[in-house]
């Protein structure tokens, strides 16, 4: 059985001197010789079992099938050019590698990201969401590019950087404040606020049992909103279905920031990528607690 794949290389000589009517003309054009053409367009006829040019008159035409080929043989070389055009740009672009905390990997990032796809188009965006421990290691490590992670105030030097206020929370229809000991909502293992929660209620000497763990956000948030505990989260972060504890609680935690980090020397699309993330940050963080919150004494 015939191979029935085509040669682009015969396929190019052929559409060289169908378009050109010489044989001569179509080496030019190819920068090969006039026998290294021939030969090819042999070939491409013997592979296909038909003759594709007419080469008594004056001029070389295209049989019937040459010109039913030729239509093929042309969209072809369009789609291998489109192809090449494309990975070249995508190449010389190339792409950002950006990690988020969990709260800023959907909305309102997304819409941040459209505007930075439409101004740079060939540019490929790899979002990583996930706790920030596991994504500072993995920027240490220039897996990512840009990254945004909560830290210690002052605790690493950034592009910029926000305070995040935290407090704790509870459900405001089911509360489980008074529970003994009382149930806690947390992060797995090594996120930032878990360790804090548990040192703050032994230094006030309240008795505490992790009752749910997740590593969604979502699912922390719904899970303290359904009265399944209290959890320690940034105070932006509250809905109305949650309530603050204030009076008669342990002081939250020390402070936190955001901390927006880039690897050195980043190309233009980068840093264009970076100021969009800061000013995005600057929104989102002075929005601060939804106004419908009020603080609850939890004595």
């Amino acid at each position: 059985m015939q191979d029935p794949r085509l040669d682009p290389v015969l396929l190019q000589s052929f559409v060289a001197v169908a378009e050109s009517g010489s044989f001569t003309r179509a080496a030019q054009r190819v920068h090969l010789t006039q026998s290294t053409v021939s030969q090819q367009v042999r070939r491409l006829e013997d592979q296909l079992g038909c003759v594709l040019l007419d080469r008594g008159g004056r001029y070389v035409t295209t049989t019937p099938e040459g010109e039913r080929l030729l239509g093929y043989a042309r969209r072809l070389q369009q789609l291998m050019a489109e192809a090449v055009g494309q990975l070249r740009q995508s190449a010389g672009q190339g792409e950002i590698r950006l990690g988020v905390p969990e709260d800023f990997a959907a909305r309102p990032l997304t819409p941040v990201l459209a505007g930075f796809a439409d101004d740079w188009p060939g540019m490929r965006l790899e979002v990583t969401s996930g706790l920030s421990h596991e994504l500072w290691q993995r920027f240490q490590d220039r897996e990512l590019d840009l990254v945004l992670v909560k830290q210690r105030t002052g605790q690493a030097q950034g592009l910029a950087s926000w305070p995040e206020p935290l407090c704790w929370i509870d459900s405001r229809s089911r509360p489980a404040v008074a529970r003994d000991p009382v149930p806690l909502v947390v992060f797995p293992v090594g996120g930032l606020y878990r360790g804090e929660m548990t040192h703050a209620l032994d230094a006030g000497g309240r008795r505490w049992r992790v009752a749910f763990v997740s590593a969604s956000l979502a699912s922390i948030l719904a899970a303290v909103a359904d009265g399944l505990g209290v959890t320690l989260l940034p105070r932006r972060l509250a809905t109305a279905q949650h309530t603050v504890l204030e009076q008669g609680w342990p002081a939250a935690a020390p402070d936190v920031e955001l901390s927006l980090h880039a690897q050195p020397d980043l190309p233009a699309a980068a840093r264009d990528m970076a100021a969009r993330l800061a000013a995005l940050c600057d929104t989102v963080m002075a929005a601060g607690a939804p106004p419908a919150l009020q603080p609850k004494n939890s004595s």
